[in-house]
């Protein structure tokens, strides 16, 4: 007996707000699949507002209210049966993200949880990496956002520790990045890498996917420290609007993903990583499975 259920997840970024649609595949004696159905993305950019100014504008909150609106009417033609909705580093530093939220709620019925460093990397974590790893290496898993990073250690299959720092694509582009900062972060990478013989980083984040795509290597296959290296370089020499005509990119990834890769590339270098594995995955991803294993849980009970 086979049972597909749509499930969707909201995940309003500091650089990006995000609808994944994915088809949840039940069949009985087989593990359940999760395959993505329909990913809408919109480069609102909250982080901008926040990190600069600590509230969101009357624009963006504008913008946030039509595209939750369209996200509603996306999910209602979808016949999507469950979602959630995530706000991450702008909407939790903002002095009126709580309000913003609420006005969400009233004109959409979306309701937004809006979660810690903390909570974002554990869900991050708990997407199925089992698929992208191998139990007997150790991993450095890094998912680079607008307004903070989350890095988890995993060796083995297990996640072994894991920290949130308010490194971010949007914070680096506007400077809001302390010297103390990139030190506590260097830091703690070193003493938690340093007990292992090899190390290798797994990369997730909308750049790190768009390097890879590039790279034009198969799902599965790394990039090398040197290859990130020489496109790090390759971007620098171009202006931003060389980016945009002649390397192809999005004008709101243009700019944010030569901090994406120094953030990367720094991750690689301080645990002594020469690959990273891209499994592109993210936050929008652990969401689906969240609300999938709390339904389960929540029926066999």
């Amino acid at each position: 007996m086979l049972s597909i259920k749509k499930y969707a997840a909201i995940d309003i970024g500091s650089n990006a707000v995000r609808l994944l649609i994915s088809n949840i595949i039940e069949q009985k004696g087989k593990p359940v699949l999760f395959k993505k159905n329909s990913l809408v993305r919109v480069p609102i950019r909250l982080g901008s507002d926040v990190f600069i100014h600590n509230k969101i504008s009357k624009e963006n909150t504008q913008r946030i209210l039509d595209t939750m609106l369209a996200f509603k009417l996306l999910m209602k033609s979808h016949k999507v049966v469950k979602y959630k909705a995530c706000a991450t580093s702008a909407m939790r530093e903002s002095t009126n993200g709580k309000q913003v939220a609420d006005l969400v709620l009233k004109n959409s019925g979306i309701s937004i949880d809006i979660i810690e460093g903390e909570e974002e990397a554990a869900i991050i974590a708990a997407t199925d990496l089992n698929t992208f790893i191998d139990k007997s290496k150790t991993y450095l898993y890094v998912d680079v956002g607008g307004g903070s990073t989350e890095f988890t250690i995993i060796n083995q299959g297990i996640s072994v520790a894991s920290k949130s720092f308010k490194i971010g694509t949007v914070r680096l582009l506007n400077d809001m990045v302390s010297k103390e900062a990139w030190q506590e972060l260097e830091q703690w990478i070193k003493s938690h890498t340093n007990n292992y013989d090899k190390i290798s980083v797994l990369g997730s984040g909308g750049n790190i996917n768009k390097i890879f795509k590039i790279s034009g290597k198969a799902l599965g296959k790394p990039l090398t420290y040197f290859y990130l290296t020489s496109y790090y370089n390759l971007l620098q020499s171009y202006s931003y609007e060389e980016r945009i005509t002649e390397l192809d990119l999005n004008q709101d990834r243009a700019d944010v993903i030569i901090p994406a890769m120094r953030i990367y590339l720094s991750s690689m270098k301080w645990s002594g990583a020469k690959n990273i594995y891209v499994p592109k995955i993210g936050l929008a991803d652990g969401i689906i499975k969240s609300i999938y294993y709390q339904t389960v849980s929540s029926n066999t009970q």
